[in-house]
């Protein structure tokens, strides 16, 4: 009996959640095919909520502001948090790095409410003092840049932190200024790190909705939010068609990017091994 629960207690247990997060997903997507609006039975097969989708203009600026948004929030946050996650790991000691280091964590454990609040509060008094920024593109990319750094700091700190120091200290050994030394060898060491922190910062941008609204101007509407109006007036089956159009697009992304990182971690092995083999040699031909 005991066997019978380790062998299959586990793997039943694992489809179960498996189901729970992912069945709700399956059902949008085949009701974004249902040829009427019901939400509760499929009627026939049908391609015209995505028909509509291209018609929507709406849904389609929303996703070319989130695409934008996306990208310049996920390029700046893995700037921000290569540089603060380096200084956090190799400089172990320097004034204010206990403040820093809470400062820069915070938005992982703050409520977004309160982090959309702060931030609009922020922007609030700096246009008044100075005119500017207007609340739009420039604001939300800004505030999803704040979280997006967080979150990428967590993955650049710790590859860094299994990242052997001694190929740093070998290179600065040979003459290679501080500079050179990190744009030459810790950025190739920690390049799939940093990649993977923008991917996130990427996806964790086109899905918010919290800190968009505290940000976002007058007729600028991201996906997310151009959806959640969309949602509130009631069942609306392009929705659908646009959240499955999502789906597919960030499956599409993190196969690509799984794939890209095993070849990868193939290929370094085969590196290692052939130097590890040419090192070998070269001490028996002595």
């Amino acid at each position: 009996m005991s066997n019978f629960l380790i062998r299959y207690f586990g793997r039943a247990w694992l489809a179960v959640t498996f189901l729970f997060l992912y069945l709700p997903l399956l059902f949008m997507i085949v009701f974004s095919f249902n040829s009427t609006r019901q939400d509760a039975v499929f009627t026939g097969f049908s391609w015209r909520w995505y028909e509509a989708l291209t018609r929507d203009t709406k849904i389609v600026e929303g996703f070319w502001l989130s695409l934008q948004v996306a990208t310049a929030s996920g390029l700046a946050s893995a700037v921000l948090a290569t540089f603060a996650a380096f200084v956090l790991v190799r400089y172990r000691r320097f004034p204010g790095r206990t403040l820093f280091s809470g400062m820069v964590n915070a938005p992982l454990v703050m409520p977004e409410v309160v982090i959309g609040l702060s931030l609009l509060l922020l922007m609030v008094g700096i246009q008044n003092a100075f005119g500017w920024p207007q609340r739009g593109m420039l604001t939300i990319v800004l505030g999803h840049t704040l979280l997006g750094m967080a979150y990428g700091m967590v993955v650049i700190q710790s590859r860094l932190l299994e990242m052997d120091r001694s190929l740093e200290e070998a290179a600065m050994d040979l003459g290679a200024r501080p500079f050179q030394v990190f744009f030459l060898v810790t950025m190739p060491n920690i390049f799939q790190a940093i990649l993977a922190a923008f991917l996130l910062a990427f996806t964790l941008s086109f899905d918010d909705v919290v800190i968009s609204e505290f940000l976002s101007g007058p007729g600028v509407n991201t996906l997310p939010q151009v959806i959640f109006g969309y949602a509130r007036r009631g069942i609306n089956p392009t929705i659908y068609a646009a959240a499955t159009l999502l789906i597919v697009s960030v499956t599409v992304v993190v196969i690509a990017y799984s794939v890209w990182v095993a070849r990868q971690t193939r290929k370094r092995e085969r590196d290692i091994a052939a130097a590890t083999r040419a090192e070998v040699v070269a001490l028996q031909a002595q």
